[in-house]
């Protein structure tokens, strides 16, 4: 995983995650003074870790809400699961770890809206629930060029059907690579 002095922190804990997790089965914690370098770091917030190789997505993993105790301990876990669980594809391997580039997207507080002219697809993601179905789409996705395309996508990854009812929330995220 290239990662220069410019590396934002987030990113770097995210990578670190994974590197260790993939050579040696292990879940780090937090730098011992993580937390004082990056005091919000240590703030509860959702967050999302994608990982590229080649510039193809290799995993992607994320909570809409706050599941751990910290927003590094969110990162640490997203990581790791993004590396190793994400169902649409195989676990990274050693010989991917110097491929791989890293991005966290820590979420805003999803928000309810009435309908999808409230949306943005370059500003917002979005969670459409319908029931227990639910499904999330980041921000400023490649290849989704529109609020339809954005919300169709996500009705298919969760199997809501086209002209079912839904429930629209959104959020905004901030990007680091």
């Amino acid at each position: 995983m290239p990662l220069t002095h410019d590396t934002h922190p987030l990113v770097k804990l995210a990578s670190e995650a994974v590197e260790i997790f993939v050579r040696d089965r292990w879940i780090i914690a937090p730098p011992a003074d993580f937390f004082e370098r990056h005091p919000p770091a240590a703030r509860r917030a959702a967050a999302f870790v994608c990982l590229k190789a080649r510039g193809q997505l290799r995993g992607c993993v994320g909570t809409t809400e706050p599941a751990r105790e910290t927003l590094a301990v969110e990162i640490i876990e997203n990581a790791v699961a993004a590396a190793t669980r994400d169902p649409r594809f195989a676990p990274v391997s050693l010989d991917e770890l110097f491929e791989l580039a890293v991005t966290v997207d820590v979420l805003s507080d999803p928000e309810p809206v009435a309908d999808e002219t409230r949306l943005d697809h370059r500003r917002y993601g979005v969670i459409v629930r319908a029931g227990a179905r639910h499904g999330v789409l980041l921000p400023d996705i490649e290849h989704i060029n529109s609020v339809r395309e954005q919300v169709a996508t996500v009705r298919l990854k969760a199997g809501i059907g086209p002209h079912e009812t839904v429930e629209l929330f959104r959020f905004e995220v901030t990007r680091y690579r």
